[in-house]
């Protein structure tokens, strides 16, 4: 083969840089203790205490830019996946880390049947305004 990239050694352009595999950086898992509460919308929360997550020599540098994303502004798993670039299969297992090892916490979304029906919101309000 060709040194155009037309099958030869480079699987990649030059230009992508080194390429880890997802299961490399999840280390092989597909699901987390955490998993079930991981919906695209949850909103991934710093801890407070969470000071310096480069410290500890169990994160990887994808748990690091999670924790480092979330410190500011909290951000939703679809969020974290796009702006790290990664599958959101992984980005759940890496927040999932983090959620056991307590660097971050994880607000799910109200389910729709628990939110109050909008008609009865309005009687409510008509209710009120007869008083």
């Amino acid at each position: 083969m060709s040194a155009d990239g037309q099958g030869g050694n480079h699987w990649f352009d030059d230009e992508a840089g080194p390429v880890v595999r997802p299961y490399a950086m999840t280390r092989g898992r597909t699901t987390s203790a955490a998993q079930h509460r991981l919906d695209l919308i949850a909103v991934v929360v710093t801890e407070p205490h969470a000071d310096d997550p480069e410290a500890d020599p169990t994160l990887s540098p994808e748990h690091v830019d999670i924790v480092e994303l979330c410190r500011d502004v909290p951000q939703t798993v679809a969020e974290l996946a796009a702006e790290l670039d990664l599958p959101i299969g992984v980005v759940r297992v890496l927040v999932g880390d983090l959620v056991d090892s307590e660097f971050v916490h994880v607000n799910r979304p109200v389910p729709p049947a628990e939110l109050p029906d909008e008609s009865i919101l309005r009687d409510v309000i008509n209710g009120l305004r007869a008083l």
